[in-house]
């Protein structure tokens, strides 16, 4: 959950309501312009859909966790080899 927030918020962390890639996710969200956002807009929509937010944190902590899993699995399988 944390590295989803702080890949999203790169450049913008003291202020994420200013961050362009959040920005986009409540436009898509929403259908509010991006440009018609601003800090309270933000704020408003983060603790109105507070729990969807929540459940989609907690996908991407699972789907990172699974990436994770997979790929160092990946290594752990046993190559077949041909005896001379």
């Amino acid at each position: 959950m944390l590295r989803f927030l702080w890949n999203s918020t790169r450049g913008h962390r003291i202020a994420p309501w200013r961050s362009p890639y959040l920005l986009w996710r409540i436009e898509t969200f929403t259908g509010v312009k991006m440009t018609q956002i601003g800090f309270l807009e933000f704020w408003e929509f983060v603790w109105t859909e507070r729990s969807s937010l929540w459940r989609f944190l907690k996908w991407t902590s699972e789907m990172d966790h699974y990436i994770h899993l997979t790929a160092s699995n990946q290594h752990a399988v046993p190559s077949i080899q041909k005896k001379p």
